[in-house]
């Protein structure tokens, strides 16, 4: 195991090491090479000059005249001395047609067959090669010996064996070690310059203090929470921490993948691949809703990529969905205060004046509107929390000058609670929506429009304003558009929101332009099968 305090080798130490490993490997390689060029040499030299010695030796006058006589060992040996101490060869030896020796410098092989190998001396053909003889292997010289009539009548011999591997290894050995003090000095020098090299692009770290470094990088961005995504110039990812996978909801190996081939919603892979620098951007993704925060990163002046880093806001946003529907009870209640102390001054003057027919007239008219305004929605409107939501709003619409309407064919039976409480957030939402698009405008309306069709709600909510820009139909459910500066902690969240809520409930939310100006909002919501207050043509069954 590795101490801390165990010296270690500096990066110009490892790429040296390195570098001889390579040359050591590479003179290795060319001794091998030598070698066999050295043998493959000697065969060539050695071989035309042992054929030339044979051919030599059989046309002596004196061999070819002797080689078939009884006595030809003493009478050739002399010529077949001359051959070896002239050429240097190693065993010179003159055969009878069959192969067997009958004079040779080496007297051991007289009377012995010839190792001939493959030659075809004996059809009178010259021949040069290699072969074993005497368990040794030497390359040979062959030449036949004719007799004045051409016929054959002997074999002349030559061979001489090849030289040791290590007497070759060692011919080659001044140029292998020029080789090896030529490597060792370059690659010394070289690794100290690519050291130099590295260490500036590395910031002067050396391979250990990287790699620790990287290890510490990946446990940090791995131990947080939040995710952070690093995108480079290209599109593809780079590093994804736990938290970046788990909030996109990222399977597999997605280092090295485009963003787009991620599988991820339109919007977000836009929003994690756009180079500009983002603060605070709201998306959904499935049933959360992220805020993003994206910034370009660079390297010696040079970009490369952007580092987003993402935190899951979807509780936070409930909490402020909650917030935001106190504030709307409280606006529901100042409104409806302000109305009825406007009432409540109206009645209290025509008491001080004594008309109390026109008291009584009053109070009866007053009644009769609130109870008929009461009835028309409860009588469309089977769900108190929904219709109690809208109520309310008609006494905000009333104060900001602007006419909330309902269709006469809305519809909606008795929800489940959660449902219910949902609808009635998704509901809020797009009033608001509405009036703030109407609010100001002279004769201004926004009409709501809620069914139950093949257990799916569907409310369509429409107004006179300006309507959305084009091109901001998606935009507005992705990154946020309220008009509402003072619910706190910022902006743009009740849209994206009335999208999440639809979608946890298998459904969505559209934006379209309405014919005339303004803008069409729908929104559906699935109810859950099988609930026994949900008729199959949204009928509340009895």
């Amino acid at each position: 195991m590795w101490s801390p305090t165990r010296p270690r080798l500096t990066l110009a130490g490892q790429l040296l090491v390195l570098q001889l490993v390579v040359v050591a490997l590479v003179l290795v390689f060319v001794g091998v090479v030598s070698v066999q060029q050295s043998t493959r040499t000697f065969a060539d030299e050695r071989g035309t000059r042992m054929r030339s010695v044979a051919e030599n030796l059989a046309n002596v006058a004196v061999v070819r005249d002797q080689v078939d006589q009884p006595f030809a060992g003493q009478t050739l040996a002399p010529s077949v001395d001359r051959a070896v101490n002239l050429s240097g060869a190693g065993v010179v030896t003159i055969a009878n047609p069959e192969g067997r020796v009958v004079a040779s410098s080496d007297p051991s092989r007289i009377g012995a067959r010839a190792d001939l190998g493959d030659s075809r001396v004996r059809e009178g053909r010259g021949w040069t090669g290699s072969l074993v003889s005497d368990g040794r292997r030497v390359v040979a010289g062959h030449a036949p010996i004719l007799d004045d009539s051409g016929e054959l009548v002997g074999l002349a011999v030559a061979e001489q064996p090849y030289p040791s591997t290590w007497q070759r290894f060692v011919n080659a050995g001044p140029d292998l070690v020029l080789f090896l003090g030529l490597g060792a000095l370059f690659g010394a020098a070289g690794s100290y310059a690519l050291s130099r090299l590295v260490k500036r692009h590395t910031r002067g770290l050396e391979p250990h203090e990287i790699a620790a470094l990287a290890d510490h990088r990946e446990a940090l961005l791995h131990s947080i929470r939040e995710g952070v995504v690093a995108i480079d110039v290209d599109g593809r990812v780079t590093m994804a921490n736990d938290g970046a996978r788990e909030l996109l909801g990222l399977t597999g190996d997605v280092i090295g993948r485009a963003v787009d081939d991620l599988g991820l919603d339109p919007a977000v892979a836009h929003a994690l691949r756009s180079p500009d620098d983002v603060q605070d951007a709201v998306v959904l993704v499935d049933d959360r809703v992220l805020v993003l925060n994206r910034r370009s990163a660079s390297s010696r002046g040079q970009g490369i990529g952007t580092v987003t880093t993402m935190r899951d806001r979807t509780e936070l946003t409930a909490l402020r969905s909650r917030l935001s529907s106190t504030l709307s009870v409280t606006d529901t209640l100042r409104a409806q205060t302000h109305e009825f102390a406007n009432q409540l001054h109206t009645i209290s003057g025509l008491v001080e004046l004594g008309e109390h027919d026109e008291v009584r007239a009053l109070v009866g008219a007053l009644t009769r509107r609130r109870a008929d305004q009461t009835e028309f929605v409860s009588s469309r409107v089977a769900d108190r929390a929904v219709a109690a939501l809208l109520v309310a709003k008609s006494s905000v619409a009333a104060e900001a000058g602007v006419e909330l309407r309902l269709d006469p064919a809305t519809s909606v039976p008795v929800l489940p609670t959660d449902l219910a409480g949902d609808l009635t957030t998704v509901v809020g939402n797009l009033v608001d929506n509405g009036l703030d698009a109407v609010r100001g405008r002279p004769d201004g309306w926004v009409d709501v429009l809620a069914t139950v069709v093949d257990h799916e709600v569907r409310l369509v909510v429409s107004d006179d304003g300006d309507g959305v820009p084009q091109g901001l139909h998606d935009e507005i459910f992705v990154r946020g558009v309220s008009t509402k500066p003072d619910v706190p902690g910022g902006r743009g969240l009740g849209l994206p929101l009335v999208r999440l809520l639809c979608r946890q409930h298998g459904g969505d939310v559209t934006v379209s332009d309405r014919d005339g100006g303004g803008a069409v909002f729908v929104a559906t919501l699935r109810v859950p099968t099988g609930d026994a207050g949900i008729g199959q043509d949204g009928a509340h069954d009895a």
